[in-house]
């Protein structure tokens, strides 16, 4: 069982200490052209070279001091506990919402009785109809008219952008409320490592799966121990960007304020973390043209209520404001908007802080890396050819739960 590390995250750029990571596995095999729609990716990868690109992105990370926890590990601690095996398969199926009980009994019982590594397994590469005996159970009309569907419970093939089902903020945390129907599993499977794990012992709960509305991990950036960036996009609503902020400011003492950034709501922007991301004490990345797009918002803590504004100041000037320095905005694509809008589709500026002004990119997106490299940041690059199918980048391949403080 993993020993309690002390987790804290107060910035996007501290030292990376300890990292949670999902390697793509069996999910990824069961793509098909008629379900990448629904499960959020572009193309079907090639699952081998997939799992080579991320074991080399992981060896970065362990190579710079990062300890890696990766998800299945942190499930198979904790599903041998009295009772906690139980209470994650019977919330899985029922967010499958099979609508006929004799099933949902049937397949709990299955997966209830398989070997602790098929049952994880099962929960991250899904479940086929294949797969499970028959049995005795009653067909409804539900079942029949769903009789060409191919699961029970469908693969997370997403699960490998761990920086979505959750997030560490200061030594708290929040657990994502999914977006899409098909990554709802995902804060599922992270509130109930969360509730069961000696590694999230005595850590502050922010932010519940179980909220009404969405809101993701990709859209939070902590740029320093008294100031939050959440993006308000296509994954995360207004509303629990409020539920976020009320309880983020009764737990973290040193919080100050919100920056909120509305962005488009677009496949290309799906998180504020695929347009733009801190590298370094003074300096951030972003892709140029969303610029004049977003609108920005500050929340703050009143005498008895949180307060809200409009921020008029262009997003440079506020950054420099609240971070107390000059501010450098390095625009995506070299200065060419042809260049970084093709790069942008590769998240060019989805980068991973591992140290300040260290960052891991993809090193595909050569004009993004090398305008980086003339600001005196130094690019660690890693192969993405299948990595990139999912649409994301370094950033949203890790979720960060120690960095050292700046």
């Amino acid at each position: 069982m993993t020993k309690k590390l002390g987790l804290k995250v107060e910035s996007e750029i501290g030292n990376l200490e300890a990292v949670i990571l999902h390697r793509p596995g069996k999910e990824m095999e069961r793509l098909t052209p008629d379900t990448l729609k629904e499960s959020l990716f572009e193309d079907i990868p090639w699952v081998k070279q997939m799992q080579i690109e991320h074991d080399g992105f992981a060896k970065v990370l362990e190579n710079h001091g990062a300890k890696i926890y990766y998800v299945e590990d942190l499930l198979r601690d904790i599903l041998s506990q009295n009772g906690s095996k139980e209470i994650l398969i019977k919330k899985v199926i029922d967010t499958a919402k099979l609508f006929n009980s004799t099933l949902e009994t049937h397949l709990f019982n299955y997966l209830n009785n398989l070997e602790m590594d098929k049952i994880i397994e099962a929960l991250i590469a899904g479940v086929t109809k294949n797969e499970v005996p028959e049995g005795n159970r009653i067909m409804t009309l539900t079942d029949y008219v769903k009789s060409d569907k191919r699961f029970f419970l469908n693969p997370i093939p997403n699960l490998y952008f761990m920086r979505d089902p959750a997030a560490m903020i200061g030594n708290s945390i929040s657990v994502s409320t999914m977006f899409s129907k098909a990554r709802k599993r995902e804060g599922i499977i992270m509130q109930h490592i969360y509730e069961h794990h000696p590694l999230f012992d005595s850590t502050p709960l922010i932010h519940s799966v179980d909220s009404p509305t969405s809101i993701e991990g990709g859209d939070i950036l902590v740029l320093s121990d008294s100031t939050i960036a959440i993006g308000c996009s296509t994954r995360t609503a207004a509303p629990s960007i409020e539920r976020f902020a009320k309880k983020a400011f009764e737990t973290l003492e040193s919080l100050k304020r919100i920056l909120v950034v509305e962005i488009p709501k677009l496949r290309s922007f799906m998180h504020l973390d695929t347009v733009f991301t801190m590298v370094d004490y003074d300096k951030f990345t972003i892709y140029p043209g969303i610029e004049p797009l977003v609108k920005l918002y500050e929340i703050s803590k009143g005498k008895n209520q949180l307060k809200y504004r409009l921020v008029t100041d262009k997003l440079s000037n506020y950054l420099e404001s609240v971070l107390s320095t000059p501010i450098s905005l390095i625009r995506s694509g070299g200065g060419n908007p042809i260049t970084a809008a093709r790069e942008q589709w590769n998240d060019s500026t989805n980068t991973l802080a591992i140290a300040p002004g260290v960052v891991v990119t993809y090193s595909r997106n050569e004009a993004s890396n090398e305008v980086l490299r003339d600001y005196g940041v130094k690019v660690i690059e890693i192969a993405d050819s299948e990595l990139i199918r999912g649409r994301g980048g370094p950033r949203c391949m890790s979720m960060p739960i120690k960095r050292t403080t700046i």
